[in-house]
C-alpha cells in the first residue's frame, strides 16, 4: 500500500470513528477530484501533491468541520494549481463548497503590486469570503498548519518569511477565533524558525524536566480530585505545560527567568455549571496559598474570543507555583475549538451560539480597510486589533470594554459609541485628567467628558494616537461624511503639491486620468473626487504613495515614443514665504519656529541658521538666544528676520492654565475656546497636591494679538487662577 493510500485510509477511518453523519460518497468524489486534478505535481518533500489535501482535511476532522468543508478542503488547491475551473466544482458539489474553495484561492495576477500588498491583497479577499462563510478560514489555518509541519523542506528565506506571515496573521485569526489548539501550534511550529536557538533551549529544558513536572501534576491532579470527592463534585482534571512560545514570550521578550514563571504548569478543572466553577475556587484557596494579583475571572468578563474560565495562581509547599483553570464544558469547547465549536459540539451547546457576534471583528477590520493608508494596513488591523493581549477597562457605570493593550483614550471613546468619540472634549481615568494618549490599563475606570457644542469634533491628530482600526475608521468616517469638499479640495491640492516637487507632469487631462485609473483600482476608489477625499480626510498617505508613483511615472516616460520630448515642469519660485516671515538676505528659505519660545506675529523675532534645517525663528528675549548669543562661535549665524502679510496662516501656541480643581472645568474651557472658533491640537492635564490643577493646551493663533484676547477671556472662567503663555 502505498503512502497515499495508507492516508486516504486513515481519513475514512476518522470519518467513520467520529461518530458524525458525513456524506461519505461526496467526500469520495471530491477526494478523486483532486487526486487527478493534482496527478504528477509533487511538494518540496517529493511527495505526492495529494498527501497535503488529505492532512488538511483529517486536521479539519479533529476540528469536527462538516462534510461540504472537507471537500473544499480536498479541493482547495485545485483552482489556483491545476486547469479546474470554479464552475466545475460549484456544478458538481453546490454553491457552499465553491464559495470556500474560491475564497481559499490566491490572487496571483496583481499588477504592479509590491509584495506586501499581494499579501495584503490575499489577506483581505480572504475576509471577504469569510463574512460569506467562515469555514473558509477554518480551512486556511489548517492548511497553514500542515504548510507549516513541513515547513523544513522550504529554504532558509522562504522558512523565515512564511514563519514571520503565520506569526503575525493567521495565529492572531486563530487566537480571535479561539482555536487555541492551532494558535498554539502555529506559534511554536514559527519560533522554531524564526529563532530556533531560543526555541531548542526551552525544548530542551523542559525536556530535562519532564519526569519531574507529570510527577508533580499527578500530585497536584490527585490531591484536588480527592479534595473536590469530599464536597460531592466529580469534576474532569488534566494538567498542561505553558506552550513554548508562550514561555519564549515571558522569557526572551519579557526578561524573567525559568522560575517567573508562574503558569508553566497549569490544572484544568472542568465541571458543569457556573456556580460549581466558583464553589471550587474557593475550595482550591482554602487548600492552597493564592498569590497576589494573579486571580481573572473571565466568566463574568469573557475575553474578545469568547474565551471564559475562571484563573488563580497558587502555591504549594513546596513553595512551586502553578496556574488552576476552572470552566464548564461549554466554556471548554469554546477554549479549544472556538468558532469550530460550532459546527463540532453544536448538539452539545445550550446557551445561544453567537456566530455573528463571534465575526464582527472580520467586518470591522475591512471597513477600517477601505479607508485605510495603504493595502498593507490590514495587515497591521490585524496585529494590533486580534492582539493576544487585552485590557479590559470600566465606565463609570461599571460596563467593561475590552481593548488591545497599548490602547488610548481615544480608543475607548470610540469603543463606546462612535458618538461620544466624535464629541469627547477630555478624559479622566480613576478621577484624574489624563491626556488623549494616554493608554489604559485593566481595572482603570475612565470617564470620557464629552460637549454639546456643534464645534465639538474629532481632531486630524487623534489618527495618530488611535490604536485599533475601529477608531481610526471612525474618525475617518466623520471627515470624510462631514467635510467632503473641504476633503476634495485638500486632498487635489496636496496631490499636485507632491507632482510639482516630484517633477511629475502629464502632457494633456486625459493622459492624467489615464494614469491615475491604475491608482484608484488598487485603492477601492471610483472617482477621481474620492481619491482626493480620501486624501484630505488622511485615509490615504501620500508619503507612502508617492514612491511609487514616482516608480510607475518613469516606467511611464520610458515607454513613450523618442519623437515626444519629455516636458519638464518650471517650478515657480515662490514670492512670499507661506510662513509669514521673510529672512533678510535669503530667497526661499526653509522656515522653522523654534518650539522653545514659539513666537507668533507681534513679538520681536529674530532667526538662527541650523545645519541642514533651514533658519530656526525666536523671540529675540528667548533664553536659549540670550544664550548663545555669549557663544563667539555661535554668534555669527544670528540674523534678521520680520514679518510679512500672513494671510490666513495659523501659529501654534501652548497655554499653561492653573485652576482651582472642580468639575466641568475642562468643559468650560472646551466650551470657551470652541465659541471663539479656536482650533485645539493637544490638551492635557494634572491634579496638583493643594487642590489645584494643572492644564496645558496646544491651539492656533493669528498672532500675538488674537493670543491676547483668547488668554483674556479664558482667565474670566471661574476656578482660574492664572493663564500664562508657554515659553513666554
Amino acid at each position: 500500500m502505498t503512502q497515499v493510500q495508507e492516508l486516504h485510509e486513515e481519513l475514512l477511518k476518522k470519518l467513520k470513528d467520529s461518530g458524525r453523519n458525513y456524506n461519505l460518497e461526496k467526500i469520495e468524489d471530491a477526494y478523486r477530484l483532486a487526486d487527478t486534478a493534482h496527478a504528477g505535481q509533487t511538494r518540496k518533500s517529493g511527495e505526492p501533491y495529494i498527501i497535503h489535501p488529505i492532512a488538511v482535511a483529517m486536521i479539519l476532522v479533529d476540528l469536527g468541520m462538516d462534510s461540504d468543508c472537507l471537500c473544499a478542503a480536498l479541493m482547495h488547491d485545485v483552482v489556483e494549481d491545476t486547469k479546474t475551473p470554479i464552475e466545475a466544482i460549484e456544478k458538481q458539489f453546490g454553491k457552499d463548497t465553491a464559495v470556500m474553495v474560491a475564497g481559499v484561492t490566491k490572487l496571483t495576477q496583481l499588477p504592479l503590486f509590491t509584495k506586501e500588498e499581494q499579501q495584503s491583497e490575499n489577506v483581505r479577499k480572504m475576509l471577504l469570503a469569510m463574512c460569506e462563510d467562515v469555514r473558509v478560514i477554518i480551512i486556511k489555518l489548517a492548511d497553514r498548519l500542515h504548510n507549516m509541519r513541513t515547513m523544513s523542506y522550504q529554504t532558509p528565506e522562504k522558512q523565515r518569511e512564511k514563519s514571520l506571515e503565520t506569526m503575525e496573521i493567521y495565529a492572531p485569526i486563530a487566537h480571535r477565533l479561539g482555536i487555541s489548539a492551532i494558535k498554539e501550534e502555529l506559534e511554536d511550529l514559527s519560533l522554531k524558525f524564526l529563532d530556533p536557538v531560543g526555541y531548542q533551549e526551552i525544548e530542551d529544558k523542559l525536556q530535562l524536566e519532564k519526569e519531574d513536572r507529570v510527577r508533580f501534576l499527578q500530585e497536584m491532579q490527585d490531591r484536588v480530585a480527592g479534595r473536590l470527592r469530599e464536597y460531592g463534585i466529580e469534576p474532569h482534571i488534566y494538567g498542561r505545560v505553558k506552550s513554548i512560545y508562550g514561555i519564549y514570550r515571558k522569557v526572551y521578550m519579557g526578561g524573567k527567568d525559568f522560575e517567573e514563571i508562574f503558569d508553566l504548569y497549569a490544572m484544568r478543572i472542568i465541571v458543569n455549571t457556573d456556580i460549581e466553577c466558583y464553589n471550587i475556587l474557593g475550595i482550591i484557596h482554602e487548600m492552597f496559598h493564592p498569590l497576589p494579583n494573579r486571580f481573572k475571572d473571565y466568566i463574568s468578563t469573557p475575553k474578545a474570543n469568547m474565551y471564559q474560565s475562571l484563573h488563580t495562581t497558587v502555591i504549594d509547599k513546596e513553595g512551586i507555583p502553578f496556574e488552576i483553570q476552572i470552566r464548564t464544558w461549554e466554556m471548554h469547547y469554546t477554549a479549544e475549538y472556538g468558532i469550530a465549536a460550532h459546527w463540532k459540539y453544536k448538539a452539545g451547546i445550550q446557551r445561544k451560539d453567537k456566530l455573528e457576534e463571534r465575526l464582527a471583528w472580520v467586518r470591522q477590520i475591512i471597513e477600517s480597510q477601505q479607508d485605510a493608508e495603504g493595502a498593507e494596513d490590514i495587515v497591521k488591523n490585524i496585529k494590533t486589533d486580534l492582539s493576544a493581549d487585552d485590557v479590559f477597562v470600566y465606565t463609570p457605570k461599571g460596563d467593561v470594554k475590552s481593548l488591545p493593550n497599548g490602547s488610548t483614550i481615544v480608543d475607548f471613546a470610540y469603543a463606546i459609541h462612535s458618538a461620544v468619540g466624535n464629541r469627547m472634549i477630555g478624559a479622566k481615568v480613576n478621577g484624574r485628567i489624563v491626556p488623549l494618549d494616554y493608554q489604559v490599563k485593566t481595572g482603570e475606570i475612565v470617564e470620557i467628558m464629552t460637549s454639546k457644542s456643534a464645534n465639538a469634533a474629532p481632531n486630524r491628530g487623534w489618527l495618530q494616537i488611535a490604536k485599533t482600526s475601529e477608531a481610526r475608521n471612525k474618525i475617518r468616517s466623520w471627515f470624510k461624511k462631514e467635510r467632503r469638499e473641504e476633503n476634495i479640495a485638500e486632498g487635489k491640492a496636496e496631490l499636485e503639491r507632491e507632482f510639482k516637487r516630484n517633477l511629475i507632469h502629464f502632457d494633456s487631462e486625459d493622459e492624467y486620468e489615464s494614469f491615475m485609473e491604475g491608482l484608484l483600482k488598487k485603492h477601492h476608489k471610483d472617482t477621481l473626487d474620492d481619491f482626493y477625499a480620501a486624501i484630505g480626510y488622511g485615509g490615504i498617505l501620500l508619503s507612502r504613495l508617492i514612491p511609487r508613483i514616482k516608480d510607475e511615472y518613469t516606467r511611464l516616460m520610458n515607454t513613450k515614443p523618442a519623437t515626444e520630448p519629455a516636458i519638464v515642469p518650471v517650478v515657480q519660485p515662490q514670492k512670499r514665504n507661506k510662513s509669514g516671515v521673510e529672512v533678510e538676505g535669503i530667497d526661499n528659505c526653509l522656515v522653522k519656529f523654534a518650539q522653545c519660545c514659539n513666537p507668533l506675529p507681534g513679538d520681536d523675532i529674530i532667526g538662527f541658521i541650523t545645519r541642514g534645517y533651514g533658519v530656526s525663528i525666536h523671540k529675540q528675549d528667548c533664553v536659549n538666544v540670550i544664550n548663545s548669543m555669549k557663544d563667539p562661535e555661535q554668534q555669527g549665524r544670528w540674523i534678521h528676520v520680520h514679518w510679512t502679510a500672513t494671510d490666513a496662516v495659523n501659529f501654534r501656541s501652548t497655554l499653561n492654565i492653573l485652576a482651582h480643581s472642580r468639575d466641568g472645568l475642562v468643559a468650560d474651557i472646551s466650551v470657551a475656546l470652541s465659541n471663539m472658533r479656536v482650533p485645539i491640537h493637544e490638551f492635557s492635564g494634572k491634579d496638583l497636591k493643594n487642590g489645584t490643577s494643572e492644564i496645558f493646551i496646544t491651539i492656533s493663533t493669528q498672532g500675538k494679538e488674537h493670543l491676547e484676547t483668547i488668554i483674556e477671556k479664558l482667565s474670566k472662567i471661574r476656578s482660574i487662577i492664572s493663564v500664562e503663555r508657554s515659553g513666554k
